[in-house]
């Protein structure tokens, strides 16, 4: 269920997260010991105390699970009544304030206004104190059910024209609610009984922002309030910690200091240039995504990132998606659009030559780069961007295979996502909406196929009644990272629309042509998204198998260089990420350079190493395994890699 107030439409938050706003409605060892010399015991002193720091950083403090809209229906009540104990406080403070819309969002609501003046912090606080008055006033919720006539009399009557524009866009019946008989606004719901079971001190003021009307920069600029809202206070502070670390672990920010990839305005926005350790992990990403693929019957496809104009209207793209897709270009006189989704170039293939029900299920994955317009003010990093390569796959299959397919998926799902420590989830199956394509029969059978298919795997979901695309149902699978927040990662979804559109069949048992059945998937949404996600689940410290690089040799002395990039060799050979520490600083400094770009493995090599042909080894956060042949690093790496562990020297 969701609710909304104003226009709808989709806006990107803060670490990914996505609001939807609207008019206010309801939609359903060794370092330090081989040579006892002063650098050595000081780069084992700076090696602890860096340990010390990072542990200390790291350390989780005794967390709740802070509750979601989806999970907990009071809560999103309270936000939805919050957002408008806060307009009400605005337009107490600020007579001239004109409202707009005031959704409720992942976190808690926000409204916009039309002001004279933009808020400062000290009127944020003056909002607050106001806020907390009225919901001690204990202002009861009162919903009134009006006719348009009457809803526009009244609206004149204040002088709200945003209010005009609102109700233009509005279906019967239209309601409005009342806090008391202090305030009102067109709303559809839903809210709490009355203001006073709001917790003045669950709630905070955070930010203001500037957010143009209905999204368009040609028109008026507005003032955005944002908010959180919360049942207790120890959620809120929780809330806030969870905030604190989020900024930590900003991924923006360690993308940088990290050095794995950029943005260049010089290029465009939203265009994502990967440097050489951030293409390493993504290389480490795809190899084990087609591993698993082909392991579990899936083959690979390739297809172009462009195709003729009239592909996109055959699929609906152009007349349901156009704002969402860049301009067309011309070519030889023909029309060419650049791809925004993969989907009708799997179609094309499947289309070339007959298909029989034998050859049923088809099982198809492609990492396929899509180009999609985003307004500049939405980009966001990783989470947001114009260009981005999805983890496709689409099945083709006979509606009586359709369960299992999905309970493969499913633990696909699970494998794929649990190499990357991701094992709590919260599941959404979001069935047929008023207005969709497809029998009566085949939306049963299908949305029963999903059902059986979560049955099947003893999962735990939510319902989402008439959530669903037009075109068939899904499920929606989001992520718990590791300081709690929810991220949506991988969707199952059916369609009963392109087969029709593009005349898809398969011959029968009997002789007749069918229609096969076509499900969507992507597990991991976006490799670039996924990527965001990973950076502040691991707050850029990754785990040894997807490290862009796994160890580092820091030699000692000039004379130990030579020893270092024999080693190296040996190791790279291997398939192992290796690098050799060649800017002569101190060793101290080394240590604390290697700690501070999260190599998981350091080794240090002086004279004793050179002499014994071996090296000495210290995790990150992990300690000393003494000294060690490179065969033994070599085999250790191996099997932590294999099994996505920590790195054990063999026994």
């Amino acid at each position: 269920m969701q609710a909304f107030c104003g226009t709808f439409g989709v806006l990107s938050g803060r670490s990914g997260y996505v609001v939807r706003s609207g008019f206010c409605g309801r939609r359903v060892g060794g370092i330090g010991r081989f040579n006892k010399v002063s650098s050595l015991r000081k780069g084992f002193s700076v090696v602890k105390a860096v340990a010390a720091e990072t542990k200390a950083a790291t350390k989780e403090e005794e967390s709740i699970e802070l509750p979601t809209n989806e999970s907990n229906e009071e809560l999103l009540r309270m936000r939805h009544t919050t957002a408008h104990v806060m307009a009400m406080a605005v337009q107490r403070l600020f007579p001239n304030a004109q409202v707009t819309i005031g959704p409720w969002i992942d976190n808690g609501f926000y409204y916009d206004f039309d002001t004279e003046e933009p808020f400062s912090e000290d009127d944020l606080k003056n909002i607050k104190k106001e806020m907390d008055k009225i919901i001690r006033e204990d202002l009861p919720l009162i919903r009134e059910e009006v006719t348009r006539e009457e809803a526009e009399e009244r609206i004149k009557g204040i002088n709200e024209p945003y209010k005009l524009e609102i109700l233009e866009g509005l279906k019967e019946p239209i309601t409005l609610y009342h806090l008391g008989d202090k305030w009102w606004d067109l709303c559809a719901g839903p809210h709490v009984e009355s203001t006073g079971k709001l917790v003045p001190k669950a709630i905070a003021l955070e930010t203001v922002a500037g957010a143009y009307w209905r999204g368009d920069e040609k028109k008026a600029m507005l003032q955005r309030i944002y908010g959180t809202c919360w049942e207790t206070p120890q959620q809120l502070k929780e809330y806030k910690r969870v905030k604190e670390e989020a900024k930590r672990r900003d991924h923006r920010v360690l993308g940088k200091k990290l050095n794995l990839f950029s943005i260049q305005e010089e290029a465009g926005g939203g265009l994502v240039f990967w440097h050489p350790k951030g293409s390493r992990i993504r290389r480490t990403i795809e190899d084990f995504w087609k591993d698993e693929h082909e392991q579990d019957g899936y083959e690979l496809l390739y297809t172009p990132h462009m195709a003729n104009i009239d592909l996109w209207k055959t699929s609906g793209h152009l007349e349901f998606y156009n704002e969402s897709m860049f301009d067309q270009m011309q070519v030889e006189k023909e029309t060419y659009q650049i791809r925004p989704m993969n989907c009708p170039f799997h179609v094309l293939i499947y289309k070339d030559g007959m298909k029989s029900y034998r050859d049923l299920p088809l099982r198809w994955a492609e990492l396929g780069t899509v180009y999609r317009y985003e307004r500049s003010g939405t980009l966001h990093g990783l989470f947001r961007v114009r260009g981005f390569t999805q983890d496709d796959a689409h099945i083709f299959c006979l509606p009586t295979q359709l369960e299992d397919e999905m309970t493969r998926v499913l633990e696909l799902v699970e494998r794929i996502l649990g190499r990357f420590g991701f094992t709590k989830y919260e599941i959404m199956l979001s069935t047929r909406p008023e207005k969709s394509v497809g029998s009566d029969d085949i939306w049963e059978k299908a949305t029963q196929a999903l059902v059986n298919s979560l049955k099947n795997k003893g999962w735990d979901y939510s319902v989402d009644e008439g959530g669903g695309a037009f075109y068939g149902p899904k499920i929606d699978i989001k992520i718990r990272d590791a300081i709690g927040r929810l991220w949506q990662c991988s969707t199952v979804q059916c369609d009963f629309n392109l087969p029709e559109r593009f005349d898809m069949t398969y011959i029968d048992s009997d002789g007749t042509k069918q229609r096969p059945i076509m499900v969507h998937r992507a597990l991991l949404g976006s490799i670039e998204r996924f990527m965001g996600v990973l950076v502040e689940n691991y707050a850029g410290d990754f785990p040894l198998w997807l490290a862009p690089e796994q160890i580092r040799l820091l030699p000692v002395t000039a004379e130990a260089m030579d020893y270092c990039i024999q080693s190296k060799k040996q190791l790279t050979d291997n398939g192992i990420y290796a690098q050799v520490d060649n800017s002569g600083d101190r060793l101290a400094k080394m240590i604390r350079n290697g700690e501070q770009q999260r190599v998981p493995l350091l080794a240090v090599v002086g004279a004793k190493e050179v002499e014994s042909g071996t090296l000495s080894v210290r995790g990150r956060k992990i300690g000393d395994f003494g000294a060690l042949s490179v065969p033994e690093v070599v085999d250790g790496i191996k099997k932590a890699v294999a099994e996505a562990g920590v790195f054990t020297p063999p026994s």
